[in-house]
């Protein structure tokens, strides 16, 4: 289907933070150290929301999203949802910094107070509204974190005949590698992600590291890292647990397509801003590495991934349309096939394929990573508990005795479980679970691909 047989009625994004400092992560459990952004990589996510308003929010363009305010950021019409966990604020900074590319400053966003004074927003009308998914309480855009039977399947990757082989066959590599990375002792096929960020954050920002470097040995470990993450982050079974990080996405993302949809709903943009896990999923699980293998590889920095969702002009309905830029060094995005099909599909193929291993709350997350005590699982494990308890609670008083003390107890044991479910987040009052708003200056804070 050509752009003339259809019009974008909205956009899912999927876009990958920008260029940061080195960034440590645990191989056998991926917990991480911090790390912050540079100017570098706010200036990639600018560009990038650039380019992304050029595609979608420009009348002339044949991908303008129809129904928008594309001059002023309407927050009925777009959410954003930033991941706030394994690398501190980097992520959060560059959606905000994207956002400025995307709906720059504008002096019509103001406001008139009561006694008339006009106020413009700082910076010449400066616009940004997002939200933060916490770790601790919000398990959507880092499913991984905190879960057995992940960390489990990581190991059996690491002893797999595969990854064993692909040790032996790059032998010399590990045994070159050394001299160039002060001596390191840790240099090895199971610590590739870490050794491949040393050695890429070094390339763009140490001259004296990049000048002493073989051009050789950056291209292979960029490859050998792309295999290592994509053997973690996938399984070859769509319900399994490799592919948790986009499995914990899908809820967020069939919200976002049915208000889409939904033509009495206002909301045109759905964008999650992640890091570049969940890209591996994505296109292994909607079978578009299985057309175009070169998804297989690990993304740059700002690369973006836009599901358009079309209404075709012969009516019916809405399809889907992959559309995937990798980072600013590409000019334009390029139009995937995925499901083993080529050209867009209905929305109710991309759902109904999906759904049913989409992990659909914290309760869920909490069994399919065996876990009763972090992330707010000891808290709903705690409410469980008091439910069971009060099931199980029988006095041999009279009728009416046990009349009152059951409806106390019962009184006693809900107004625990609400207290202990508001607490972690599973049930709120005007704010989405686990999640911090951030609005105007927050104060906290995506073939050849490079990180």
């Amino acid at each position: 289907m050509s752009n003339s047989d259809s019009t974008v009625i909205g956009v899912i994004f999927l876009i990958r933070h920008g260029d940061r400092q080195g960034f440590y992560q645990n191989p056998t459990n991926y917990n991480p150290a911090n790390t912050v952004i540079t100017p570098l990589g706010l200036g990639e996510e600018f560009i990038t929301g650039e380019y992304l308003r050029n595609v979608y929010l420009n009348a002339s363009s044949p991908s303008f999203i129809q129904g928008i305010n594309s001059t002023i950021a309407d927050p009925n019409q777009i959410t954003v949802v930033a991941d706030a966990a394994g690398e501190g604020g980097v992520i959060m900074n560059s959606a905000e910094a994207l956002l400025q590319g995307f709906f720059p400053p504008n002096a019509n966003y103001s406001t008139t107070l009561a006694n008339g004074t006009i106020v413009e927003a700082p910076l010449g009308g400066y616009q940004v509204s997002f939200e933060s998914a916490l770790a601790e309480n919000d398990v959507s855009l880092e499913g991984w974190t905190s879960c057995a039977p992940f960390d489990k399947a990581t190991s059996e990757f690491y002893q797999s005949a595969e990854f064993n082989q692909t040790a032996q066959d790059n032998a010399d590599f590990f045994t070159n590698l050394p001299q160039y990375l002060d001596g390191r002792s840790d240099v090895n096929l199971e610590n590739m992600w870490n050794i491949f960020d040393y050695m890429n954050v070094n390339y763009i920002h140490n001259a004296t590291f990049r000048s002493k470097l073989p051009p050789t040995l950056l291209p292979q470990a960029r490859n050998l890292a792309a295999f290592h993450e994509y053997g973690v982050f996938t399984s070859p079974q769509l319900d399994g647990i490799g592919n948790i990080g986009f499995r914990t996405m899908l809820p967020g993302i069939f919200q976002g397509l049915s208000s889409i949809t939904n033509s009495s709903d206002p909301l045109k943009i759905y964008y999650n801003a992640i890091a570049y896990k969940s890209f591996f999923t994505l296109f292994r699980m909607t079978g578009a590495v299985d057309q175009s293998p070169q998804l297989t590889g690990l993304v740059n920095y700002a690369a973006s991934v836009s599901i358009e969702i079309r209404q075709p002009s012969s009516g019916g309905e809405p399809v889907l349309r992959l559309q995937f830029k990798n980072g600013t060094e590409e000019d334009a995005q390029t139009t995937f096939n995925w499901f083993n099909t080529s050209g867009d599909i209905p929305v109710s193929t991309f759902t109904n394929y999906l759904a049913p291993v989409a992990i659909n709350s914290t309760a869920d997350w909490c069994t399919v990573c065996s876990n009763t005590q972090d992330r707010g699982c000891g808290a709903i494990a705690a409410a469980a508990s008091q439910a069971a308890i009060a099931d199980q609670v029988h006095q041999p008083i009279s009728p009416v005795g046990a009349g009152f003390l059951g409806a106390g107890l019962a009184l006693f044991v809900a107004l625990c479980m609400l207290g202990t479910l508001f607490f972690i987040g599973v049930l709120s009052l005007g704010q989405r679970k686990g999640r911090t708003r951030h609005n105007q200056r927050s104060s906290t804070q995506s073939s050849d691909v490079r990180a």
